[in-house]
């Protein structure tokens, strides 16, 4: 039902993503699922083919080792912001999670569910403290408790709390509003 639902949009944003920025239209990229296992994640891509993840590394590092995001100057920055790799078109679908969509797919073959924590990068994981590794205790989700409480905003420690309060307090009311908050949250710039 969710894929009907979703079908208009990830057709045309395959079709612009084509249009504009040529191929490949999906980014494939191996996450950590439930028990760390691994699995490739589909999105829309949004950045140049062929670009490298030091960027990404660097900031993880220093969100996730160090508890703190990058600054600059006495702005905190929450993501990486204005990062050249990503496309003009790029910056529009992150904006709104449209990227996202494709992981529908993930979900219907069980390696994620709608709701739960984010899945994790690998290379993020070797990073973590051994009770980080409680978020990797339940299937990732596409939207959670973190992402509509304030996502960018929140260090990495908090986000992980986050995600074990969601896991020891599991409903399925509780999904359901989460599912219910996040196209608020998206549209605020939160997911």
């Amino acid at each position: 039902m969710i894929i009907v639902a979703a079908g208009p949009v990830i057709l045309l944003t395959a079709l612009a993503i084509w249009l504009v920025d040529g191929k490949p239209i999906l980014f494939r990229q191996l996450r950590a699922g439930i028990s760390g296992r691994p699995f490739e994640l589909l999105k829309f891509r949004t950045m140049r083919p062929v670009t490298s993840d030091q960027p990404h590394r660097n900031y993880a590092s220093h969100w996730i080792e160090e508890g703190r995001p990058f600054t600059k100057g006495q702005k905190v920055l929450f993501k990486i912001a204005r990062d050249p790799r990503v496309t003009r078109l790029g910056v529009f679908l992150r904006r709104f999670s449209i990227d996202e969509l494709p992981q529908i797919v993930n979900v219907l073959r069980g390696e994620m569910s709608l709701v739960g924590p984010r899945p994790a990068i690998p290379y993020e994981v070797e990073m973590y403290q051994d009770w980080h590794r409680r978020r990797l205790d339940t299937l990732p989700g596409l939207t959670g408790l973190w992402q509509v409480s304030g996502r960018n905003r929140l260090s990495f420690d908090e986000m992980v709390r986050l995600d074990i309060e969601y896991i020891e307090h599991w409903s399925l009311e509780r999904d359901l509003q989460i599912l219910a908050r996040t196209p608020i949250a998206v549209l605020r710039g939160g997911v």
